[in-house]
């Protein structure tokens, strides 16, 4: 990328909630919500919920490694999800809401491999970890309305009793981490 940007491609649950979380984090220029890992071209949503695509809902975050590692990132994302769970994340189940790393190069594959590792040995999970590692393929942009939707829809029911808690969770623990507006 220009300018010294770099992508991760991330698959933790909901889009929304993702979306949510590592849009506050300083370093993080651009959030885009889509799907990846599957096999049908241009999916719309519709498809991807029943499962039948391969594709996983997932994030792609463009960021300033001088001011957030890869590493940070991963911290963050392993941090507010489950990912001893295959398949699933709170109520959502299917594949399509696997937790999921899509690598752009082999330095984030060796970095998620290390990070995976020291979870483990560390026993921070009480279950095995099941987050897959792939190598990046092809990002499709979600439907326009999943893009910044937390920011756009806080009152709606989803976000007030799922995204509200994990995002006060995260605003806690990540607090010097975050963009001066929030």
């Amino acid at each position: 990328m220009s300018d010294n940007l770099e992508i991760a491609t991330l698959a933790n649950g909901c889009f929304w909630c993702t979306e949510a979380i590592f849009q506050r984090l300083k370093g993080v220029n651009k959030i885009t919500s889509g799907y990846t890992g599957g096999t049908i071209k241009n999916p719309a949503y519709r498809e991807v919920t029943t499962g039948r695509t391969g594709h996983a809902e997932a994030i792609q975050i463009v960021f300033n490694p001088s001011i957030i590692t890869f590493q940070e990132i991963l911290d963050v994302f392993f941090s507010t999800h489950d990912p001893t769970t295959l398949n699933k994340q709170g109520y959502d189940r299917g594949t399509q809401y696997r937790s999921a790393i899509f690598y752009h190069s082999n330095e984030q594959k060796e970095i998620a491999e290390n990070f995976i590792k020291a979870l483990t040995e560390a026993s921070v999970f009480e279950n095995p970890i099941v987050t897959e590692i792939t190598k990046f393929d092809t990002f499709y942009k979600a439907e326009e309305y999943h893009q910044n939707y937390y920011n756009n829809n806080k009152t709606q029911g989803y976000c007030t009793a799922v995204i509200n808690p994990k995002l006060e969770k995260f605003i806690k623990k990540y607090n010097t981490k975050l963009k001066e507006q929030y």
